[in-house]
């Protein structure tokens, strides 16, 4: 397969590592992104809480770019349809949580929004490899899910492999992302195992330039993605 240009590598910065009382001017640093990352967490499928509909409806209101929103909560197939509703570019599920991951992804592509599948560190993702054309997004999750600047996991390489070697088997044109401790140490190897789409947190949030930072890591990927 030919190196991809840098046109196909997308870099996501998430706004967990973002200021939240600041939001609007957090936004406007990262207006060389492909899309923003918004971490919705219910305290109940994570142990962890951030914000739902209201906030998420601000966020799209005033980012430069389009919403990535992933949600790592419990019952989706009740509540993800309501954020493809509010206008979100691509909305993410998780595999764990949903009853009907297939029935949901339709939905949401129904509603006009990106339909995306998450997977924690320690699910298999063989089950997908049937149903790759019901979604627009896998994501490997690369930490356990729950909370910003954790250490990326190299074991869930092999699984993203595994994804994308079927992905090209099957002329497959989902995207392959990766959320958790992606940085400039870690972007070249999640690259080069197939991922396409990237979530960044710290590494451009936490730059003294997000934007310098969003372009560094978008060349990095671009250089080892085959």
């Amino acid at each position: 397969m030919q190196r991809h240009d840098e046109d196909s590598i997308r870099i996501n910065p998430s706004i967990l590592a973002a200021d939240f009382v600041n939001m609007q001017a957090e936004l406007a640093r990262i207006d060389g992104a492909d899309f923003v990352h918004v971490d919705v967490m219910d305290n109940h499928f994570v142990p962890n809480l951030t914000f739902g509909p209201q906030m998420v409806e601000r966020i799209q209101a005033t980012s430069p770019v389009p919403l990535d929103v992933h949600l790592m909560i419990t019952d989706p197939d009740r509540w993800a349809p309501g954020y493809a509703e509010l206008g979100a570019a691509s909305v993410t599920f998780h595999l764990e949580a949903a009853a009907e991951p297939v029935a949901l992804a339709r939905r949401l592509r129904e509603i006009g929004s990106r339909a995306g599948v998450a997977v924690k560190p320690g699910t298999p993702v063989e089950s997908l490899f049937d149903h790759l054309g019901e979604f627009d997004q896998i994501l490997v999750m690369t930490v356990e899910p729950g909370f910003g600047g954790q250490s990326f996991m190299p074991d869930t390489m092999p699984k993203l492999r595994l994804l994308a070697d079927e992905a090209r088997r099957r002329g497959s044109s989902v995207w392959l992302q990766v959320d958790g401790g992606i940085g400039e140490a870690t972007i070249a190897q999640a690259a080069e195992a197939g991922a396409d789409t990237f979530v960044a947190g710290s590494a451009v949030f936490g730059a003294g330039d997000p934007d310098a930072a969003i372009r560094g890591l978008r060349g990095l990927a671009a250089a080892h993605h085959h």
